[in-house]
């Protein structure tokens, strides 16, 4: 489960994450308190903030973990396994030991942002900064199922009405998500210089980074290039 610090920063939804079995990596803000740990697991001084933790942290490393459409993004990291303090009366730590992950921009002094993540204390940090990260694409798909096929036009009052809605723009959405890997497939082999101008000419010119409006399908499309409704997909059956 991902999260902002909207949701990490409560202890209760954290508690609550793990009593339905699930792992979580939320972000939570600099005045999160935390216990540190020793190699061994036990306590180690007095609870502390994790802006404070990342203070007494000497060593971040860069890690890079994907490609974006101005090339590799990276940033500076370091991790530490805590124990969250627990918000109750006595303030004591809690009984599970979970990894902090502190990242620090080149040219900040200070780390910036934090995380909790209960993910396995064998992880590697480049994979737990993959994980966390992958929040970005959830809130990229989000604002393009608003902005781009109508998610937030609803105006109805009904359960029915908005389920309908929901799942006609979450189909149109899987349609054009399959016509993009169709468009830009990873496995794509590599085209000579006359086959991709020929693409180019038919297609209009190519655009599939990360992160932008949906790009060449259906509205993107101009009018000569759209394909015939008939010829999109099989007639769906009629929503009950």
């Amino acid at each position: 489960m991902l999260a902002d610090s909207a949701y990490g920063d409560s202890s209760v939804f954290r508690r609550e994450l793990r009593e339905l079995g699930l792992d979580y990596a939320v972000e939570v803000h600099s005045p999160t308190t935390v216990w540190r740990l020793t190699t061994s697991g036990k306590l180690r001084g007095d609870p502390m903030s994790v802006m404070d933790v990342g203070h007494h942290t000497l060593r971040f490393r860069k890690v890079t973990w994907r490609e974006g459409t101005k090339g590799k993004m990276s940033s500076y990291f370091a991790r530490c396994r805590v124990r969250a303090v627990k918000h109750k009366a006595g303030g004591g730590a809690d009984d599970e030991e979970v990894w902090l992950l502190m990242e620090q921009p080149k040219g900040e002094v200070a780390p910036t942002k934090f995380w909790l993540a209960t993910l396995p204390k064998g992880m590697s940090i480049k994979r737990l900064v993959c994980l966390v990260k992958e929040r970005y694409r959830t809130e990229r798909v989000y604002e393009d199922l608003k902005g781009e096929l109508g998610l937030d036009h609803f105006e109805g009052r009904t359960f029915r009405g908005w389920h309908h809605h929901v799942t006609t723009v979450l189909c149109c959405f899987a349609f054009i998500v399959a016509q993009t890997a169709r468009h830009f497939s990873p496995r794509s082999r590599p085209q000579g210089r006359r086959s991709q101008q020929k693409t180019q000419e038919s297609d209009g010119p190519l655009r599939g980074a990360t992160g932008a409006p949906l790009p060449r399908l259906l509205h993107h499309r101009a009018p000569s290039l759209r394909t015939e409704h008939r010829n999109m997909a099989p007639a769906l059956s009629l929503l009950p």
